[in-house]
């Protein structure tokens, strides 16, 4: 249920998009760089749980279009450091806004054993993503 309901919000909020669409992967990584900004392409590729070729091929993509910045590390000069680009981080936060605008509206119809129902679950949802999330990173 979760999954469609995060289609649906998805679908509803490319309506009216003067941008071009973005793909699924590209927003997850767009969305890892901005938590942790300066991430490796290595470490992006693990947390995304994609193979390392796979994600360098999405940096190039979205270099190109002018949301992503590879900076060289100044650690090692073989390795890139990532870094969201201004229009990327406008995106993400228009993105955001009428995300939650979206949601909002349509929480704000439910009735109120409804909403507190939902009010109610999120804190099992939250260990359960906490959850799986700390299993994908068990070596």
């Amino acid at each position: 249920m979760l999954v469609r309901i995060q289609r649906l919000i998805r679908r509803r909020l490319r309506d009216g998009l003067s941008e071009p669409r973005l793909r699924g992967a590209e927003v997850e990584l767009l969305r890892l760089v901005e938590s942790r900004p300066g991430i490796g392409i290595s470490d992006a590729a693990r947390a995304l749980h994609l193979a390392g070729n796979s994600v360098s091929t999405l940096v190039n993509q979205l270099v190109r279009t002018g949301y992503l910045l590879r900076e060289t590390d100044p650690a090692d000069r073989r390795a890139a450091r990532l870094q969201l680009t201004a229009a990327a981080g406008k995106r993400l936060g228009d993105w955001k806004r009428r995300r939650a605008e979206l949601v909002g509206r349509h929480v704000s119809r439910l009735d109120d054993t409804d909403r507190e129902a939902l009010r109610a679950a999120l804190p099992a949802l939250r260990r359960l993503a906490a959850g799986l999330h700390e299993e994908t990173e068990e070596p």
